[in-house]
C-alpha cells in the first residue's frame, strides 16, 4: 500500500511554544527539521496532504526532499524541574505560557539554539487544491495513530483517497495517482496538470495567441492564464507549443480534468459533472477557438488518457444535445 504524509501547513499552528515556525508554502513546499518525529521517513513519491487542523487543504506528491543543516531557536519552560517544550500561549489571560508538562505558569521562555538536518519537499508539479473537502476529525481518523499530535503522520493513500472521492465533489486523485507512478517509475514528466507560467511565457502565449481562451474564445487578457500541458516543474523548461491560453475557470477545471480534448475528433470533452452549467454544457463537442499545433497534440491525449481513461471524470460526460440534463439524471 501507499503512503501517504498528514502535514501541518505554516500558521499559528505550527508557531507553538518549543520553536520560531516554519517557511512553508502549501502548494509548492514544506519545511521540517531533525527535531520533528517522523522526519527521516516521507520520500520522493509519497502522498502528501497540507491541512490547517481544521480541514484539508489540497493534495500532491513528494517530488523531492532538500536537506541540509541549520540552528534551530528553541524554547523551553524555566522551571528549572521542567525544562520542556511543550507549552501553548494562552490568548485571553495571564501570564501568557502554560507549561503542558508542569503546569507552570510564566511570560517569558527560556531560549536557545541547537543544530538541526533540515528537510523541504518539492510538490508543486502535481498540486491539486482541496479546501474543506475532509474536515480535521476526518482526517484524524485515516491516520495510521489516530491519536497521535505529531506534525507528520503517516497514513495510507488508498484510504484517503477512498475519502476523497466519497466526498463526491469535483476535484480530482488521478493526478496524485499518476504523479506517483511516474516518480517511483523514474520517469521525468511527473504530471500534466496544468501550470500558470511565468510572466514571459504567458507574454509569448498572447502575442502567438491573442486575446483569446483556447477553448471559448475572445477574453480580456487580464482574465487568461497560460497553461501549460505538460510539467513545467519537472522538465524546467517553457514550450509556447505545449501551451495555450485559458480562461481562469477554464483552466482550473482543466487542471481537474473536468474539461479535456478528445485526441481523435480535436473536439471539447466536458464531464458529466459540470452538465448542469449551460456556460460550460454549450462547449461540449465543439472545437478549440485557437488552432491547435502538431506539438499540442501529444500533451492533449496524455492528459485525455489520464483524465478519460483512468480518471473518474470519465463516468460520463454532457450529452451531444443542446438539452442540459438535470444533475441528478447526470
Amino acid at each position: 500500500m501507499a503512503t501517504a504524509w498528514l502535514v501541518m501547513a505554516a500558521g499559528d499552528n505550527r508557531k507553538h511554544g518549543g520553536n520560531g515556525g516554519y517557511d512553508d508554502l502549501p502548494s509548492e513546499h514544506y519545511s521540517w527539521d531533525s527535531a520533528v518525529p517522523n522526519h527521516g521517513r516521507p520520500a520522493a513519491g509519497d502522498v502528501i496532504a497540507v491541512w490547517d487542523k481544521k480541514s484539508l487543504l489540497g493534495i500532491s506528491v513528494i517530488e523531492d526532499i532538500d536537506t541540509g543543516e541549520g540552528v534551530k531557536e528553541i524554547y523551553n519552560c524555566p522551571n528549572p524541574a521542567c525544562g520542556k517544550s511543550d507549552f501553548q500561549p494562552r490568548k485571553t489571560v495571564t501570564p501568557k505560557y502554560a507549561c503542558l508538562k508542569c503546569g507552570h505558569r510564566f511570560d517569558v521562555p527560556v531560549s536557545g539554539t541547537k543544530p538541526v538536518v533540515t528537510y523541504r519537499s518539492r510538490h508543486g508539479a502535481a498540486w491539486v487544491d482541496m479546501p474543506g473537502i475532509l474536515s480535521g476529525d476526518e482526517l484524524r481518523s485515516l491516520c495510521d495513530k489516530p491519536r497521535t499530535q505529531h506534525s507528520i503522520r503517516s497514513m495510507r493513500w488508498e484510504r484517503l483517497r477512498d475519502a476523497i472521492t466519497a466526498t463526491g465533489t469535483p476535484t480530482t486523485v488521478d493526478i496524485a495517482d499518476s504523479a506517483q507512478r511516474a516518480i517511483t517509475g523514474g520517469h521525468k514528466r511527473v504530471s500534466v496538470r496544468a501550470r500558470v507560467g511565468q510572466t514571459a511565457f504567458r507574454l509569448r502565449l498572447l502575442k502567438a495567441q491573442g486575446e483569446s481562451c483556447a477553448f471559448t474564445g475572445p477574453a480580456p487578457a487580464a482574465a487568461l492564464e497560460a497553461a501549460h500541458l505538460y510539467s513545467y516543474a519537472a522538465t524546467g523548461e517553457h514550450h509556447t507549443s505545449g501551451g495555450l491560453l485559458l480562461r481562469r475557470d477554464i483552466h482550473r477545471l482543466f487542471d481537474l480534468g473536468l474539461i479535456t480534448v478528445r485526441p481523435d475528433e480535436g473536439t471539447l470533452d466536458v464531464a458529466g459533472q459540470l452538465a448542469q452549467y449551460p456556460l460550460y454544457a454549450q462547449i461540449h463537442g465543439t472545437r478549440p477557438t485557437v488552432q491547435l499545433r502538431p506539438q499540442h497534440r501529444p500533451w492533449l491525449r496524455t492528459h485525455w488518457e489520464l483524465h478519460r481513461t483512468h480518471g473518474q471524470a470519465a463516468s460520463s460526460s454532457v450529452p451531444q444535445t443542446s438539452q442540459v440534463l438535470p444533475s441528478h439524471l447526470v
